[in-house]
């Protein structure tokens, strides 16, 4: 976990109870003997993230029915390490304030880079989102959490095959693009994912999963490797449209493939910047031209 991570291990339940008091209609003890919540409920994971947006940021946020319920702790980590990338490593140097332009591709219905990161930093965001639901919601969260509003636009990306083209405008700079893309290739694969995380997870009921998603959140075609291909081209196509390209990469066997993408396109400088969650490992991979 990033050392500026407001997100913490070890919730103090009793008080973010206090912060959003339906929370505790999930909280039980644990078979350590300590209040946790069943995180495999999505209804559990809803509630403890309002009240951990609540308690950290003030902020107030829902999501719809059905809706890729974000883990907020490692998505706040991912806007940690891309201000890290920004100030190249110096605390004092990381750039604040509504000049910071950061482009988030595939916002979703959770809006939760923008909204946290715009809480965190102060930086504008433009997110993207193919589906028109989903951006009505994310627009709703963003239009009630008044302090950083003016901060966050939200553009309709129509051509779901594209990241860049279509969304952003001749002579428009960003100083950073961010993107949590589809994992899977296909619905069948999707499913079989979450398959397997039931059987880890010791589920009794399938039908409560905190890893649901929306079809487009969850696969693509060529999975996340294809889409950050794709990314990969349309930023050699706009070289000069962020100082930084970036994506998270959920599967660290993409990678080789991902660095020889970059290298024919002739991409000046590559980063892979490591993410850890507990039990679970993630990366930023970072491109500038």
């Amino acid at each position: 976990m990033h050392p500026r991570n407001r997100f913490r291990a070890g919730y103090d339940f009793s008080h973010l109870i206090g912060r959003s008091p339906a929370l505790a209609d999930f909280v039980k003890a644990a078979p350590h003997g300590r209040p946790s919540i069943d995180f495999a409920d999505p209804h559990a994971v809803l509630a403890l993230n309002q009240a951990l947006l609540a308690e950290a940021y003030g902020l107030s946020w829902s999501l719809p029915r059905g809706a890729l319920c974000p883990p907020i702790p490692g998505r706040s980590d991912y806007l940690h390490y891309l201000a890290d990338l920004l100030s190249n490593g110096d605390d004092a140097a990381i750039p604040r304030g509504r000049g910071v332009r950061i482009l988030d591709i595939g916002s979703g219905a959770n809006a939760v880079y923008p909204i946290v990161g715009a809480s965190e930093y102060g930086w504008s965001f433009v997110a993207t989102e193919i589906d028109q639901t989903a951006m009505r919601w994310a627009r709703q969260v963003v239009r009630i959490n008044k302090a950083i509003a003016p901060l966050i636009e939200h553009r309709l990306q129509t051509n779901p095959l594209a990241c860049f083209a279509g969304v952003t405008k001749a002579g428009e700079r960003f100083d950073a693009s961010m993107c949590n893309p589809p994992f899977h290739a296909s619905a069948e694969e999707a499913a079989a994912s979450s398959l397997r995380k039931r059987k880890n997870l010791e589920l009794r009921n399938a039908e409560h999963l905190n890893f649901g998603g929306a079809a487009n959140e969850l696969w693509c075609s060529g999975g996340e490797a294809g889409f950050i291909e794709r990314m990969i081209a349309e930023s050699a196509a706009r070289p000069t449209l962020c100082r930084w390209f970036t994506t998270l990469v959920s599967r660290s066997e993409n990678l080789p493939r991902l660095r020889k993408s970059l290298k024919r396109v002739d991409a000046a400088k590559v980063k892979t910047i490591d993410m850890a969650q507990g039990h679970k490992k993630s990366r930023i991979l970072a491109w500038t031209f």
